[in-house]
């Protein structure tokens, strides 16, 4: 393609977009429409520069589905995303900058969201507003309050929202969380998730104008206004507080689905404290180790349920070349169940006091669409049957809101001498053991002794479940949500 034809299509492609003022609800034929296996199903895909990508593939390779709106505030992704589409299933799908133009398509059946974080919520509760179906990527929220309006919405409207959890089609998850939370082999004591990969330095980076192609201000959304940055755009905006969650709310929020999923009852702690720190390579060989992250790339987060503990692990700094001669920490992304009677994990079981494990023999039902979670999505548009649904969004607000108090609890805490010993809440065999880990990925990582610096420790404070607010903390409620940009406002009343 030509450089002019190549910019006549950025132009035409983006010539739906810069819809202002307040977004306007409509019908569509979606609404209360049952889709019959032979209907064809709209799919718009809005966040097209990553995980976007498997969307348009999941979705275009299914019959009878077809992937009919790209939406994304960077047009020169629309050349190559639409390509991709059309050689997979043979249709050009129209491209949109601003999903609120998208959302006037009357025959648009869904919205599958793989946007930034801080975008996931709005959009989720505009679709269905106008009356789409959602896949939304995990953490379905930014916040707390965000993720019970999502749930409020699909309620009111009656939609079919999914959220981007995967492992909720997992067969072995299924069984270990049904084995765990049925208490057949024995009571759960603590709930154990892991999420740490690799993630090292982004280091800085100058604001500078944004290029012309990218519409900057529908990009920052709901998020104060800011200049340009491309250590933001397409993806270290993860490590910012304005449009990501962290790791704990990356990887994380799979990982911590599947520990919830497993406590019987398990819905939100009564307490919660949260430690760690950001440390990554220096540039000059010495402290201060940062970079321009905000988020902790190595964090134990400490639920209280109760009955039971929840232990959250990120260690980032991992399985890259180490200090010579030191040994590589490792990665480690999965779930133990700590139980009275063993551990439990996908599929398997191992006694105590035993190395051979044994298979669960726990039965489960799974939704349609087999492993796939795309399909299971699918299948429950058609059907219209909230119970179809892997991942629904009630499930969603919960493990997400786990991540968000695990953040406000760092957020809220303080610097503390490096060898501070953990408050006494934290006085358990496992948080022990990731504080360990921590300790010594800095050291093998960075040559670095966590005694000699200083770390992040958290405020530990109550939550009431029910009320899904903190007790006696204005500072920590005040984090349950954010200040909104209007015209980007998530309601009060969806």
């Amino acid at each position: 393609m030509s450089h002019l034809s190549r910019r006549s299509f950025l132009k035409q492609a983006a010539a739906t977009a810069g819809v202002g003022g307040v977004f306007a609800i409509s019908g569509t034929k979606a609404s209360g429409k049952i889709l019959g296996a032979n209907d064809t199903i709209h799919v718009g895909v809005a966040g097209i520069a990553g995980r976007g990508q498997s969307h348009m593939d999941a979705y275009a390779k299914m019959e009878n589905v077809q992937v009919t709106q790209l939406i994304d505030p960077d047009a020169s992704l629309y050349e190559s995303r639409t390509a991709k589409v059309k050689k997979t299933a043979g249709n050009t799908p129209k491209c949109y900058q601003d999903i609120r133009k998208a959302l006037e398509d009357k025959d648009l059946d869904a919205v599958s969201i793989a946007t930034c974080n801080h975008w996931h919520s709005l959009i989720t509760i505009w679709a269905c507003q106008a009356g789409k179906d959602v896949y939304v990527e995990k953490p379905m929220s930014h916040n707390v309050f965000e993720g019970r309006k999502c749930v409020e919405a699909a309620e009111k409207f009656g939609r079919i929202v999914q959220h981007g959890t995967q492992s909720r089609s997992s067969k072995g998850w299924a069984q270990a969380a049904a084995a765990v939370a049925g208490g057949e082999y024995g009571k759960l004591l603590v709930s154990k998730g892991y999420a740490s990969k690799v993630r090292w330095s982004i280091g800085f980076k100058d604001d500078e104008p944004a290029p012309e192609t990218l519409d900057f201000d529908l990009w920052l959304g709901p998020a104060k206004k800011r200049p340009f940055n491309r250590n933001l755009v397409h993806y270290n905006w993860h490590w910012n507080w304005e449009f990501g969650n962290g790791e704990i709310g990356n990887q994380g929020v799979h990982q911590m689905d599947i520990a919830r999923w497993g406590i019987p009852g398990g819905t939100l702690p009564k307490r919660v404290i949260s430690m760690g720190g950001r440390w990554v390579e220096s540039t000059e060989g010495k402290p201060p180790y940062t970079d321009q992250g905000e988020t902790p790339n190595m964090q134990v987060t400490l639920f209280d349920f109760g009955d039971c503990l929840l232990v959250f692990e990120v260690a980032g700094l991992n399985n890259k070349t180490m200090i010579e001669g030191n040994p590589k920490p490792e990665t480690k992304v999965g779930n133990e169940f700590y139980t009275t009677k063993g551990m439990v994990t996908s599929g398997k079981f191992t006694p105590k006091g035993s190395d051979k494990s044994e298979s669960l023999k726990v039965d489960v039902k799974m939704g349609p669409g087999g492993s796939d979670h795309f399909a299971n999505f699918i299948a429950a548009v058609r059907s219209r049957n909230q119970a179809d649904l892997n991942a629904p969004v009630q499930e969603a607000h919960l493990s997400a809101a786990l991540c968000h108090l695990g953040n406000i609890s760092y957020r809220l805490g303080e610097k503390v001498p490096g060898d501070t010993p953990l408050p006494s809440c934290c006085d358990h065999e496992e948080v022990h053991k990731s504080w360990a880990r921590i300790k010594s990925g800095l050291k093998d990582a960075l040559g670095l002794d966590l005694a000699a610096t200083e770390y992040q420790l958290g405020k530990l404070l109550e939550f009431d479940p029910e009320k899904e607010q903190f007790i006696g903390n204005d500072a920590a409620n005040k984090l349950l949500t954010r200040e909104y940009r209007d015209p980007y406002v998530v309601p009060e009343k969806v």
